[in-house]
Formats: structure tokens, C-alpha cells, sequence
């Protein structure tokens, strides 16, 4: 449409749709084209105009190319709501394909790509194989994109229709935009795909290189990023790919500038000599200097990617420092990122400068930038040892301009100072602690307190200067509690006088009866217990060297920061995270013949996917099917655990809750295995298990009381656990006479305080009474307890699962100790634990049972169970996207079918 169509968005009369089909039957060719424009327009808009499909279609018949690209821009938005109607078009299409106009023959190959309809996906074979050995280039580099549009529909037929090869041959076509299409729809089939398709060779390379210096702006970012992924044989070819590669860097387009570094730099890995390196670092510091002339928004991309580049080669920009001088317009997003630039490249020779920069940042009005310039001082101060006592010095000039955010920020960057140069700078401390009254930020007010703390010695009025604080403890945040506990200890520890001893228990009173912060609780019973039992193990506790801090101004992983250079250009380099953290890429498995494991019977699947010797499961012996493997999300723990007060401290390292008595619950069912037998817990015997009732997890727990006296104030606590177990409300056991046994259920709360390691079933539990000490005792977590009610499966859902999950997710294992005396009764024993039956077969003597169970997160478990009746010994073969649970899946599926 051109500038003068807008009128055919206008609103129209009431009988719209009616006139419009009139108008696109009209015999006419001006006034069908206006009805086509109109049609758009409205579809446009957001009108439905699916019901005109018929009448434009007909007007597709036409040699004007305008109204030709309209009615294919309707067949594109309508095909797959109207995929019947669709067809109609199909031999216009097929005739379009060999009209004598390039133009229309392109036209035609790219719309037929773009209508995701199975049917018309067949019919666009022929037109498409004739189009991608086109005498005119624009036909043929449309063909090239539609064969990686046709893949994303039908992998399978491209590849049996040999496309894929055609494609490749277009690499050696003698026109650059052809090469750089073939390249482009390559490349992206090459992301939906688990196996190698496009693999640059040094025949490949030559070809690409040639085809670079001729193709458009577009075309060479396609052609570079390609190229990023060949690693060259050795540094003579690396020299060579980047002496080719160099002239990119002058281009007038960031994204060819930017992908020519990432090769460059790619590359440089492999060049030996230093001279060569060292003339390529000063090659791309002006293109990268340049980028900071663009627009705000380029600016800030060419900055994310500067930053990662400078954290490996930071010799590229070391003398440029003064182009990432922040100016008065800048937005704040890129002042932000030019400040973490400047950090990075800060050194001894230019220091000076770099504070002079930074100070007068300090005294600019936007609050967040001020902040960070003080702080990014202090980063300076820590990097840069001999120029430590000037960072020092201004921010001292900083503190005395009186500003309350400025003063504040500057406090917390000397507190991290004094830890990177202890015993050097504390000459200051008296100048810090004019500024006591003005601080009014949890951070600030925890810096200046650890301070006070650490060099309390050296402070005369340090008990003063605390006690200012702690008249208002109470309502202070928890990170100012915390550092006032600590500091006051350390204080006593270091002045064991009468102001001090009165202090420490007023803080030790407060943190563990007036508080219902459980952190704080927890520190302070075990500085209580360490001053009240061994004051020495208190200072070696308390006082001990704390470990010097770092600079952490190229903080990524070294790793990670390969892995990003290498997506220089992309997402990736901008967000700083590997591209899998935010974009789940959909991988097409292998081809398979669906048939082999198709159903023949009502009860269970064919005898096509039999086990034979080898034991091969239903995945081995028919393939994975072309369908996309389904994503499943892995386990992870829900935001925002609720805490309970925690009455022992942090023994054990556990983190959940003490829980006291409350009403008591009587459960009955099957003895509990012994925990804790009477003669360990001197007389009092633990027996427990953890079980699911009606979709929750409970901990049934039983007590018996050998003792000669009562037992109370029963208690309960679980230390960090693989699931997050922890108890989800109060252990309700009455008073136990002498003789007497009480049983109950405690409801557990999932993923609240989850371990770090690999899954383990260990769950570490402490229980204490008023009468005896508390009490640790290990209990194993059966897996099966987390299987969801929720975990049946139809056949046709559990085939379609297991096909789509790849090989490598199958795992088998043996049980030899089980024997399934009846199939009945074990299918009824593994429902009553959520692992329910799908279908069964016969495979020679041999009973094999398929079942599905869930986990939370809704995590599958697609079991295949295989044994013969009263025969010791049972196979089991699992498929799950959650490689790290199959171990405690066997040990459960193992007590199960025993």
C-alpha cells in the first residue's frame, strides 16, 4: 500500500462485509484492487475477514504485482484458520513459481513458506526445488530462507527431499546475497537441530570469506557470526581468517563491527606471536571507540559488550579511558555502564584522572549515580593498592561536603577498605564518627557499627558510641542488628570491663526474647553459650582473622566469560547470561518410525518395541520420534518460605524451625521403623517415617517413654534436606507418662530449606523434651512420597512423552532382591503410591509394565517394568527430562516392587 491508501482505514458503512464481496467480485480491476486494500486494511485493524477468503483468493489471478502481493498478504494471516479454503490457492501459487517475472516467482516460494499449512507444504516441494536452482539470484536466496522456514514445519521432508544439500551447494553460488541467505537458513537449522547440519569446513571458509567483502551489510553479519563458529587449524590460518576479517571493522553498521571483534578476538586465542596480537588490539580500539558516538540506545549494547571484552583483553581500550567519561546528557543506563568500564580499566597510571572523574560525579543531583560513582572510589581503592590512600583522601573530601547520601555511600566503601588493608587507614576512624548522627540507612548505620566493633580497642569511647545505637535495637532493621550483636560481643571480648558486661547482656536479652527474627535469635544463643562456657573459643570464634576481600571488577566466571565473547552481538552479550538462561531453544529428535510402536490391542502396546537380550526399552528399539521433545521445567524452590522461631540455635546448621507443643494427634497404621531405639536416647525410643495422605507429605512420628519420669516440651527440627523438607506446623505430643507411647502426623512443608550438592535421600532430624538433651537421629526420604495424585497418563500422552525425550534420558537398572509374586497386586501397591499403570504386554515369559508417576514441578517419570512372575529379579528402565533424581527413583521403585 502506498502513502495514500490511509483512507482505506476508515470506518466503513454497517453492511461492510456484504460490499466488500461485491466490490471483490466486481468485473472491474480497479475496484477489486480498492477491495483487496480495503480487505487489508481492516484485517489490519484487527477486523475478522476470514469469511471473504474465497473472493480473494479469486482475485489472485491477476498480472498487477501490487494487488498480487495483497492477496498474498491475506493467504499468509488467513491459510491456517481456512486450511481447506488454502488449497484453492495452490496452483496459482505453482503457476506463480514459473511466471517469466523473478519477482512473482519469488513472491510466490516465499508466500507458500510462510503459510504454516501441512497440505500446502507438500504441493510446495517442486516449485521450490526448481526455485533454489533459479537462473536469477533474488529467486534463489528467497528459496534458501523458505527451506528453513519449510524445516521448522517439516523437518522430515526436507531432509528426505534433499534440501538440505541444495542449500549447501548454494554456499558456492557466484552471488554474495545468495551465499549470505544459505548461510542465514543453515545457521538457523542448525539451532533447531541435535545433530551436526552446517559444519564449516576450509573449502566452506574460503568460499565465505570471498563472498563477505561482496554481500550487504546484513548478509556479512550472517556470514561473520557463521564464521565465529570455526576454529581454525592452527595460527597461521587464524592469522589469515582475521587479516580477511579486519577490513569489517571500518564498516558504517555496529552489528558487522561488532561481529568482526567477536572473531577477532575468537581467533586471537590461537596467534602466538605477541606482535600480531599486539597490532590487533589497537586495530579494534578505534571501531569500538567509534560505537560510542551512536545514539543512546547503541551506545548501551556497544557498552555491555565493551565490558566483556575488556575483562579479557583490557590492553584494547587501556589508553582510551576518556572517551567512557560520562557526559552531562548521557541517560543513567549508560552513564551506569561507562562508570563499570572505567573501573575496569583503572590502573596506577591513570588513577588520577579516574578520581577527578568520579568526584565530580559525586557532586551531580541524580541520587543512584552518586551513589555509584562513591562506591565505584571504593572499588578503585580495593583494585588499586598504591593508589588506596588517595581514594581515601577523597572520599574524605566527599564526607566533609555534609551531603547525608553521600556521607552514608562513603562509610560503607571505607568499611570494605578497612577489610581489603587492615591495621593501615583506621587513622580516620575519628573523622567517620562525626558523621554518627546523620546516618539514617540500614547500610550505612551496619557499616559504621562494624567499625566500631572491629577497632574497638583503638576507639576510647567505643561503649559510648554502641550504646547510642542500642537505645534504639528494637527498631532497627535486622542487617543493624545483627552487626550491633556482633560488634558488642567483639567489644566485651576486647574490654571485658562493667559497661561493656552490662551491654552485652541488655543486646543478648533482646536478640533472643524480644525478637522474632530467627537469624538473630540463633546468633545471639551462640555467642551466649560461647561467653558463658569458654570465653577463649569466643575471641578464636569471634576475633579471628576475617579473609582479605578482592577486587571484583571483572567478577565472571572465566568460563562463562568465554562463553559470552563468543555471543558478542547477541542477547547473550547484552544480558551478560549464557543464551540457554533465557531462551529455550526447541531441538528437533532424531527421525523414527512412528509405526514400530503403534497399539494393537486394548490392553498394552504391540510386541514391535520388544526386549530382547540386550534389554533394549521401547526408546531403543523403535527410535525417538521427528515430534519436538517436550521442556520440562526442573525442580526449583518456591519464594518466600515462612520461618518459625527456632528455640536452640543454629545446631547442626539447620535453618527451619523448633516448633513447640500444641493439641495432639492420634494416627494408627503399620509399626514405624525405629530411629532412635531407648538405649541411644536414654529411654525414650523415636520411630518414624515420612508418608503422603490426600496430596500432602506428612512426618508420622512415634514416641515411647522408658523412662521413670514424664516427658515434655517436645520439639522438632529438620536440618537443610534435598526437598526442602521442614515441618509446616507444631509437633503436637502431649505429656508422656512413664510407660506410655503417643503417635502423630506432622504436616511438612516442601522446599524450604533446600541442601546444595547433588540429591541425596539423608534427612537429618534433632528432636528435644524439656528433660533430656536434643536428640539427632537420621532418616532416609523415600521419593515416592513426592509422586503427585496427578501422575496418570494416557497411552497416547505417554508414548508421545517417551519419544520425545531424548535417549540420553533413559536410564536401567536391576533389582535381583524383588520378586512380583502377583501383577495384580503390585500395580495396586505402586497406584497406592501415585506410580500408575498405563498398558502391559507379554514379551517371551516376561511381564512388562508400563507406568507414569510426577513429581512436583511437574517433573515425569516414564517407567518401563519388566520381570517374570515368582522369578527373583526385576528390571526397571526409566525416562525423565530430570537426569539427578533417577538414583533415588530406583532406591524407591526397589522398595516398592519388593
Amino acid at each position: 500500500m502506498s502513502g495514500h491508501d490511509s483512507k482505506y482505514f476508515s470506518t466503513t458503512k454497517k453492511g461492510e462485509i456484504p460490499e466488500l464481496k461485491e466490490e471483490l467480485n466486481s468485473q472491474y480491476k480497479d475496484k477489486r484492487k480498492d477491495a483487496v486494500k480495503k480487505v487489508i486494511a481492516a484485517m489490519t485493524v484487527g477486523k475478522d475477514v476470514s469469511s471473504l477468503f474465497t473472493d480473494v483468493v479469486n482475485c489472485m489471478q491477476t498480472e498487477n504485482l501490487e494487488l498480487k502481493k495483497l492477496v498474498y498478504l491475506y493467504l499468509i494471516n488467513y491459510a491456517k484458520s481456512q486450511p481447506d479454503l488454502a488449497i484453492l490457492a495452490v496452483n496459482t501459487f505453482v503457476k506463480d513459481s514459473q511466471d517469466p517475472n523473478p519477482l512473482i516467482r519469488a513472491l510466490a516460494v516465499r508466500t507458500m513458506g510462510c503459510i504454516r499449512v501441512d497440505k500446502i507444504t507438500e504441493y510446495l516441494c517442486d516449485p521450490l526445488q526448481r526455485c533454489l536452482k533459479d537462473d536469477d539470484p533474488y529467486v534463489r536466496k528467497t528459496a534458501a530462507i523458505c527451506v528453513a522456514k519449510l524445516y521448522d514445519i517439516n523437518a522430515e521432508l526436507v531432509e528426505d527431499r534433499g534440501f538440505l544439500e541444495a542449500l549447501k551447494d548454494l554456499i558456492s553460488d557466484n552471488n554474495p546475497m545468495v551465499v549470505a541467505n544459505a548461510v542465514a537458513a543453515l545457521a538457523e537449522i542448525q539451532d533447531s537441530s541435535v545433530r551436526p547440519i552446517f559444519e564449516i569446513t576450509s573449502h566452506t571458509l574460503s568460499k565465505l570469506l570471498t563472498a563477505l567483502n561482496e554481500c550487504t551489510e546484513w548478509g556479512q553479519v550472517f556470514i561473520l557470526d557463521s564464521l565465529s563458529r570455526y576454529k581454525a587449524a592452527d595460527a597461521r590460518e587464524a592469522e589469515n581468517i582475521v587479516e580477511r576479517v579486519t577490513p569489517r571493522l571500518q564498516h558504517a553498521n555496529c552489528a558487522v563491527v561488532l561481529s568482526a571483534v567477536k572473531i577477532i578476538l575468537l581467533q586471537m586465542e590461537l596467534i602466538t606471536s605477541t606482535d600480531v596480537v599486539r597490532n590487533l588490539c589497537k586495530k579494534m580500539a578505534p571501531p569500538l571507540v567509534t560505537l560510542l558516538s551512536a545514539e543512546p540506545e547503541i551506545q548501551y549494547v556497544a557498552l555491555r559488550n565493551i565490558n566483556l571484552i575488556v575483562q579479557k583483553r583490557p590492553t584494547i581500550l587501556a589508553h582510551e579511558i576518556k572517551v567512557f567519561f560520562c557526559k552531562y546528557n548521557d541517560p543513567i543506563y549508560v552513564k551506569m555502564e561507562k562508570l563499570e568500564i572505567m573501573i575496569k580499566l583503572a590502573s596506577d597510571r591513570n588513577i588520577d584522572q579516574v578520581l577527578l572523574e568520579f568526584k565530580e560525579y559525586a557532586t551531580e543531583v541524580d541520587v543512584d549515580f552518586v551513589r555509584k560513582a562513591v562506591r565505584a572510589i571504593g572499588r578503585c581503592a580495593i583494585k588499586l593498592e598504591r593508589a588506596a590512600e588517595r581514594c581515601i583522601s577523597v572520599l574524605l573530601e566527599l564526607i566533609k561536603i555534609k551531603v547525608n547520601y553521600v556521607v552514608q555511600e562513603a562509610i560503607i566503601v571505607i568499611k570494605d577498605i578497612f577489610r581489603r588493608y587492615p591495621n593501615t587507614y583506621e587513622s580516620i576512624i575519628a573523622t567517620l564518627c562525626e558523621s554518627l548522627d546523620t546516618l539514617d540507612e540500614p547500610e550505612a548505620k551496619a557499616s559504621m557499627i562494624w567499625i566500631i566493633g572491629e577497632y574497638a580497642e583503638r576507639i576510647d569511647n567505643a561503649d559510648e558510641l554502641l550504646e547510642s545505637f542500642l537505645e534504639t535495637f528494637p527498631e532497627e532493621p535486622a542487617l543493624v542488628q545483627l552487626q550491633l550483636l556482633t560488634a558488642t560481643v567483639k567489644l566485651f571480648l576486647k574490654k571485658p570491663t562493667e559497661g561493656p558486661q552490662q551491654m552485652i547482656q541488655a543486646v543478648l536479652n533482646n536478640a533472643t526474647v524480644e525478637t522474632d527474627n530467627p537469624d538473630l535469635r540463633d546468633r545471639a544463643y551462640i555467642y551466649w553459650r560461647l561467653l558463658s562456657t569458654d570465653p577463649e573459643a569466643a575471641k578464636d570464634v569471634v576475633l579471628a582473622e576475617k579473609p582479605v576481600i578482592s577486587d571484583d571488577s571483572n567478577q565472571l566466571d572465566s568460563s562463562l566469560l568465554d562463553e559470552l565473547l563468543a555471543n558478542i552481538s547477541t542477547l547473550s552479550s547484552v544480558y551478560h547470561k549464557p543464551p540457554e538462561s533465557f531462551v529455550s531453544r526447541v531441538k528437533a529428535a532424531p527421525r523414527a518410525d512412528d509405526d514400530e510402536f503403534a497399539d494393537t490391542a486394548e490392553t498394552g502396546y504391540s510386541e514391535s518395541p520388544s526386549q530382547g537380550v540386550d534389554g533394549a526399552s521401547p526408546s531403543s528399539s523403535a527410535g525417538t520420534s521427528s515430534n519436538v521433545p517436550v521442556k520440562q521445567p526442573a525442580a526449583a524452590s518456591p519464594p518466600g518460605p515462612v520461618v518459625m522461631p527456632d528455640l536452640l540455635g543454629d545446631l547442626m546448621g539447620m535453618d527451619n524451625a523448633i516448633v513447640p507443643v500444641d493439641e495432639p494427634a492420634a494416627p494408627s497404621g503399620p509399626p514405624l521403623p525405629v530411629l532412635l531405639p531407648s538405649n541411644t536416647g536414654q529411654g525414650l525410643q523415636i520411630s518414624a517415617q515420612l508418608t503422603r495422605r490426600d496430596g500432602q507429605i506428612y512426618y508420622d512420628i512415634s514416641f515411647e517413654n522408658g523412662t521413670q519420669g514424664v516427658l515434655d516440651g517436645f520439639m522438632i527440627q529438620f536440618n537443610k534436606n534435598t526437598f526442602g523438607l521442614a515441618a509446616g506446623e507444631a509437633l503436637q505430643v502431649t505429656p508422656l507418662q512413664p510407660g506410655q507411647s503417643t503417635r502423630t502426623l506432622l504436616q511438612m512443608n516442601t522446599f524450604q530449606n533446600i541442601s546444595p550438592g547433588a540429591p541425596n535421600s539423608l534427612l537429618q532430624v534433632a528432636v528435644k523434651n524439656n528433660q533430656q538433651p536434643v536428640w539427632y537421629f537420621n532418616d532416609k526420604i523415600p521419593l515416592h512420597v513426592f509422586f503427585g495424585e496427578d501422575g496418570k497418563m494416557e497411552r497416547a500422552s505417554f508414548l508421545e512423552a517417551w519419544k520425545s525425550l531424548p535417549d540420553d534420558n533413559e536410564f536401567t537398572k536391576e533389582f535381583p532382591g524383588s520378586v512380583i509374586s502377583s501383577i495384580d497386586a503390585t500395580v495396586e501397591r505402586l497406584a497406592a503410591s501415585n506410580v500408575f499403570f498405563i498398558a502391559k504386554r507379554k514379551n517371551a515369559n516376561m511381564d512388562v509394565l508400563y507406568l507414569s508417576a510426577k513429581m512436583p514441578r511437574g517433573i515425569p517419570f516414564l517407567i518401563e517394568v519388566t520381570a517374570a512372575v515368582g522369578v527373583p529379579g526385576v528390571k526397571c528402565a526409566v525416562k525423565t527430562p530430570n537426569r539427578e533424581m533417577v538414583p533415588l527413583f530406583f532406591e524407591a521403585m526397589e522398595a516398592l516392587t519388593k
